[in-house]
């Protein structure tokens, strides 16, 4: 059934990540031209209505520059990175696929006396606030590692000679260190895809979220109901 579910749930999403023939940009950073795929439809004014790639003209050129289209962009990417992450570590505990199932250890914290089957037994969001200080620490060092690191390193090298920090100048600080172990060719459609993918996933972990926080916020059924 859960299975079942899930299929379900993949092809009501599957529209988000359909293969494009063609990528049009431009130096002004335009929004994505999909064929047969209208614009974003943001909505601002000045003297009336502005859509979709009007509107992102005025973000990069009347408001900012063209560096601000880059960092919008970077932003968008490490948001979607983050929550392609998080909807992958909240599906696996809510279809059980948890560290009590698969860990040899009993425990999370023998101190603390918390064990894994313990936050097994919870939401996914109260499992995460009963972690105790010290493991949300390292999770914290562990992250502040990989954000220092791209900080201050260009092209897998300490930057030494920038004015300005690689991870502080237009289009940084988006989890990209680097590392392509497969030696796979990063396309401009590979990019839109992994964006499409990320937007659909801060879609969908907000949307999970909000069904365990708030009864009745999310009326459609999910897999693990």
């Amino acid at each position: 059934m859960k299975f079942l579910a899930l299929s379900v749930l993949s092809l009501a999403t599957a529209s988000a990540f359909a293969p494009v023939a063609k990528v049009v940009s431009s130096s002004a950073l335009k929004a994505e031209k999909v064929p047969g795929v209208p614009a974003t439809p943001w909505i601002g004014t000045d003297n009336g209505f502005v859509l979709g790639e009007t509107y992102w003209e005025k973000l990069t050129t009347g408001y900012g520059s063209e560096a601000t289209g880059e960092f919008i962009k970077a932003a968008e990417l490490k948001h979607g990175r983050s929550a392609m992450l998080a909807t992958v570590g909240f599906a696996f505990h809510k279809l059980g696929l948890t560290l009590n199932n698969i860990s040899p250890h009993e425990y999370l914290s023998v101190t603390k006396n918390i064990k894994f089957a313990d936050l097994a037994a919870m939401t996914p969001a109260d499992a995460i606030k009963s972690v105790p200080a010290e493991g949300l620490t390292q999770m914290f060092c562990a992250i502040a590692i990989i954000e220092l690191y791209e900080l201050t390193h260009k092209d897998g090298k300490f930057a030494s000679g920038e004015s300005v920090a690689p991870g502080l100048q237009a289009g940084g600080l988006t989890g990209d260190l680097g590392w392509n172990p497969l030696k796979i060719k990063v396309t401009e459609r590979r990019k839109l895809v992994e964006r499409q993918n990320g937007r659909a996933a801060m879609f969908a972990i907000s949307a999970w979220v909000a069904h365990d926080a708030i009864a009745g916020s999310v009326p459609l059924p999910l897999p693990w109901n």
